[in-house]
């Protein structure tokens, strides 16, 4: 994903024995990476339609998130350009907790922004005050200004068979349209980052993912 990042790095992260579940395998086939912005998100059939089957799912509390390959239909992104550390802080992490950072292509993306994902689980404290935690840093990741916006000045959306709560926000300071994403359970809590996308786009492609995404 192609970002304002900052020049250092941004956080000292302590992540102990934490199993951290990074997308960022290099030895995948590589695809070629531009400046230009890939044309506006619309959600797959995968996307559009009920999320990925969640029977025998364990309860909320009991949750892990993974790095799928595939998530909601959209392919996870590992070639170059692609996400190579923890782009922001994802708050405590103590020993058992998975953490993911990843890259996912929209359908029939070749260049590009892309979608950027942070997940976590295990979290000890409310998932809400994660989720506000790991959203507020994203917007500062997106628009390098400094965090402006907290999950209650988004718009509330369906979380689907998985439950909990999911809320996305626009981000009009963007160059482009972004929209960021975040949905939160009994134990997990998660951010997504979409490039020029909309809200109700955003929002199902978000709900899509998750179902591939928390186990």
């Amino acid at each position: 994903m192609q970002s304002h990042r900052p020049g250092s790095t941004r956080l000292a992260l302590t992540v102990g024995a934490v199993a951290v579940a990074l997308a960022l395998t290099a030895c995948e086939p590589d695809n070629s990476v531009d400046a230009a912005d890939a044309p506006v998100a619309t959600a797959p059939a995968a996307a559009t339609g009920t999320p990925a089957a969640t029977a025998a799912v364990p309860p909320a509390s009991k949750r892990q998130v993974t790095a799928a390959k595939t998530a909601g239909g959209l392919a996870r992104y590992t070639g170059e350009g692609a996400v190579s550390d923890v782009a922001i802080d994802p708050g405590e992490m103590q020993p058992g907790m998975n953490l993911v950072v990843a890259n996912y292509n929209r359908a029939g993306q070749a260049t590009g922004r892309r979608i950027l994902l942070v997940a976590v689980d295990g979290v000890p404290e409310d998932p809400n005050k994660r989720r506000e935690h790991l959203w507020r840093g994203l917007i500062d990741y997106a628009l390098d200004s400094g965090s402006t916006g907290t999950p209650g000045t988004g718009k509330a959306f369906s979380s689907g068979p998985l439950g909990g709560s999911v809320e996305c926000l626009g981000l009009p300071e963007a160059a482009t349209t972004d929209v960021i994403c975040g949905w939160a359970d009994g134990s997990t809590a998660a951010v997504a980052l979409f490039p020029r996308t909309t809200l109700p786009e955003a929002a199902a492609l978000f709900t899509a993912m998750r179902g591939d995404l928390e186990q």
